[in-house]
């Protein structure tokens, strides 16, 4: 084996890698103590004109505190940050607090972010030693299972205030609505399936947004409702142009009540699901062709004279199935009369589907969340997370209110 420290002409990969952290480490460490010095010389300035019968400065320098280290996603830094006395009385004097560094720190804020992120991907809380260490090469011993645990406490407030933040002028042009179910396992029976409801949004520039995240029962017209006016209350009072769902009829009744001017478009994934589902194994295949050729096709007439050729080709013998997707034909082509660069987005339910593949991966792992609180909060913090890489539409700029769109084309003004 190769020692890290031999002179060669070309380091293992493994010892370059070392090195480049020392390095990072060893500038960080600079860094950071230029700052904090900068940092309090700003402070003790500030203050200049404090000063006692003798003339002399009241806030003062006065030695450095013990040394600490911090964690950092390059391992952990050692800081010396010096101490600031204020010599007036005590009901006058002012404690420093670095902004930089504050007072009880031990890991950096993209640090705390990665935690949540181990915990919801499914690793046990007394596991996260190890995981940091094959990270991020951390030593972090400091983080206990009691102290994720509180973490997890702290989301709960987290939730809490974010879910009572005003909305005032917000508009958001498209909306996205799903509810999805967990298992919880401190519940009765009866009370052990969870249905969590989720709203997201896009606004007039093209960012999609989390709107809500609220505990309903079953989708239900008065869950829906209750989420709904909150939303109106807080600030959204401009109808969305378009609500995208599957088929819950209790988020569309709700919506007809607190939005009655959103346009509805059901998703393509959900009612290609529930088609499939009514036909026989042997012809799911080619019915699966046949459905995407609807909601592919580049006009609306084109995509009408598919769904045409599907209830003809399977209407005789599997008149379920055909039903199934008739009866929501005209609320399946409503994205025709949008952008077409929004057709992607618009089509499905997909950014909160693919949002809830990492929740439903934790649910797994931990057997069904210990209770409702945690569940909500745990979701609550994973699309909190995920809203940072939400990507923004495709041609961002979206419809004003009074322009419309054919087969995605803007139609020319009269």
């Amino acid at each position: 084996m190769q020692d890290c420290n031999s002179q060669t002409s070309s380091l293992p990969a493994d010892c370059a890698r070392d090195a480049l952290t020392d390095v990072l480490r060893e500038g960080a460490q600079r860094l950071l103590a230029q700052a904090i010095e900068a940092e309090v010389a700003d402070w003790i300035d500030g203050h200049a004109d404090l000063r006692d019968g003798r003339g002399l400065r009241q806030v003062v320098r006065n030695g450095h505190l013990p040394e600490r280290e911090v964690l950092t996603g390059i391992g952990p830094v050692p800081v010396r940050q010096p101490r600031v006395r204020d010599r007036r009385p005590p009901g006058e004097a002012v404690r420093f607090s670095s902004q930089i560094l504050p007072r009880y720190l031990r890991k950096t804020r993209s640090l705390e972010d990665l935690i949540p992120w181990l915990y919801l991907k499914g690793v046990s809380t007394g596991q996260f030693g190890e995981a940091l260490q094959a990270l991020v090469g951390l030593d972090a011993a400091g983080l206990s299972a009691s102290t994720v645990t509180r973490l997890v406490t702290a989301w709960r407030k987290d939730y809490e205030a974010w879910s009572r933040r005003s909305l005032a002028g917000k508009r958001y042009v498209y909306v996205w609505a799903d509810g999805v179910y967990f298992n919880v396992r401190l519940e009765d029976a009866e009370n052990s399936r969870q249905c969590i409801l989720v709203l997201m949004g896009a606004t007039a520039e093209g960012k999609k947004e989390l709107i809500a995240v609220q505990e309903g029962y079953r989708e239900s017209t008065a869950g829906w409702l209750e989420l709904l006016r909150d939303c109106r209350q807080r600030g959204v009072l401009i109808d969305p142009k378009l609500a995208i769902g599957d088929g819950a009829l209790g988020f569309w009744s709700a919506l007809e009540q607190v939005y009655p001017r959103t346009r509805a478009q059901r998703c393509w994934v959900h009612k290609m699901a529930n088609v499939l589902n009514k036909l026989p194994a042997s012809v799911q295949a080619r019915a699966k062709r046949k459905l995407q050729e609807i909601w592919m096709a580049d006009t609306k007439a084109a995509a009408n004279k598919a769904f045409d050729q599907f209830v003809e080709l399977y209407g005789a013998k599997y008149p379920k199935a055909v039903a199934c997707l008739e009866k929501d034909r005209n609320v399946l082509l409503t994205f025709y009369e949008f952008p077409a660069e929004h057709w992607l987005h618009i089509r499905t339910t997909n950014p909160i589907e693919s949002t809830f593949a990492t929740v439903r991966l934790r649910h797994s792992q931990t057997k069904g969340n210990g209770s409702r609180a945690a569940c909500l909060a745990m979701v609550f913090k994973l699309c909190q997370a995920a809203e940072r890489y939400w990507r923004t539409l495709n041609g961002a700029k979206l419809l004003p209110a009074d322009i419309a769109f054919e087969d995605g084309i803007q139609k020319c003004a009269a």
